[in-house]
């Protein structure tokens, strides 16, 4: 199983975001906040082991928000509680995401370190300041750069970076793929062992989606943006980071394996306010709001649960897999749903690769560079055949039905 535990706490709300989060005040009232926060995680944590069992966990992840804004012996509290609760491999990952501006005023990174946390995922999305204001983002340049610093200082096994590409320009002028590879090269030269670049994708009603609305700023076009994406991925590429998933790409051996498990569709427990968890052929998502959570918790309410069927089961195989380079197993497929994936969908399969946006080998499809940047509508017409095939058949497992 993996293990992910959502820290809602923010400094200020960037301008691009809308995950959940909130702002996390100075002084006593912040650290009232921080102990009601914990305390309500830890009994989550002991209810969900007692109604798991001590089951296997292969990794830990602290998302957010801004984890780096927990103090180091609060880390400590959590993985020592988790190690009590779950059967936590001893070469588990432990992934922390942090903000460079906290890593450099607290004793996060020794304390975390120190407590087991091996992988420090950091926040940089920008090497440029301007770009950086424009984002929200509380940090600049400088500070990213000695964050860097930092974590290979303190001895992290594994350093990440994320990256956003794809950012507005402002005065009528939309960014340049020149400008890409300039942030790319930066970021490489910072030798990082994974970098994840993900193209920004303002949400309706934040500030960064107004701006545009308004014309104040510009994003570039399908073409120029499918032209960035193809040459920065082929750009990290020969700066030795192989490309497994849409936006990751890592040195030989240190691709996130907690971020793998999601794609490979292993369980999850999410805790924490917003998190989201899957075990077996259930979902269910806690409430994205900190005060009802916590609440929640004293009452041991559970939130409302989804039972996934074994089409939407399939359709999440297929989505997931195809995000990655590795694609769909054939012999995974027939496993799930005891059918042919090659003979089922051989028509889109056959015109997908004769446009050069799949391929096939050794047992597998998978969908080319060219067709991740439309793997959005290819997998809804893979979701549209799968779903048409079930209502012909008038059974709602008729994709277990072999064929």
């Amino acid at each position: 199983m993996l293990l992910y535990v959502h820290v809602p706490f923010c400094r200020s709300k960037c301008a691009y975001c809308s995950f959940y989060s909130v702002p996390l005040p100075q002084g006593a009232a912040g650290e009232a906040m921080l102990k009601s926060y914990l305390a309500a995680l830890l009994r989550e944590m002991r209810r969900r082991a007692a109604q798991c069992g001590r089951v296997s966990v292969e990794t830990v992840f602290f998302g957010g928000g801004t984890p780096s804004l927990l103090p180091g012996r609060a880390v400590a509290g959590i993985l020592d509680e988790a190690r009590r609760s779950f059967d936590v491999a001893a070469d588990a990952e432990i992934s922390l995401e942090a903000n460079p501006e906290s890593l450099l005023l607290s004793d996060l990174p020794r304390e975390a370190r120190k407590a087991g946390v091996n992988r420090l995922s950091i926040g940089v999305q920008s090497l440029d300041d301007a770009e950086l204001a424009m984002l929200g983002r509380a940090h600049g340049s400088r500070a990213a750069r000695t964050a860097v610093d930092v974590a290979r200082a303190t001895g992290f096994a594994s350093v990440n970076l994320d990256v956003l590409w794809g950012l507005p320009g402002r005065g009528g002028r939309a960014p340049s793929q020149m400008r890409l590879l300039a942030l790319l090269k930066d970021v490489a030269d910072l030798q990082p062992d994974h970098i994840s670049a993900y193209e920004l994708t303002p949400e309706q009603g934040t500030p960064l989606a107004e701006a545009l609305e308004k014309g104040e700023l510009v994003r570039p076009g399908e073409k120029a943006s499918a032209s960035m994406y193809l040459a920065g991925a082929e750009y990290l590429e020969s700066r030795g980071f192989l490309q497994y998933e849409v936006s990751n790409f890592a040195r030989l051996g240190f691709a996130c394996r907690h971020n793998l498990g999601y794609w490979q569709g292993k369980d999850y427990l999410g805790l924490g306010p917003s998190a989201t968890s899957t075990l077996g052929n259930r979902r269910f998502t806690n409430p994205a709001d900190l005060a009802g959570w916590i609440a929640a918790t004293k009452r041991d309410a559970e939130p409302p649960c989804e039972h996934l069927d074994a089409v939407t089961r399939l359709e999440e195989m297929l989505m997931l897999r195809l995000r990655t380079t590795a694609g769909l197993s054939f012999a995974e497929w027939r496993r799930a749903s005891g059918r042919s994936f090659p003979a089922d969908f051989a028509a889109v399969i056959a015109l997908l690769r004769r446009e050069g946006l799949a391929g096939m080998r050794k047992g597998s499809f998978f969908l080319t560079r060219t067709g991740m940047l439309v793997s959005d509508a290819i997998i809804a017409r893979f979701f549209a055949d799968l779903r048409a095939r079930v209502a012909l058949s008038g059974r709602p497992d008729a994709a277990r039905s072999p064929g």
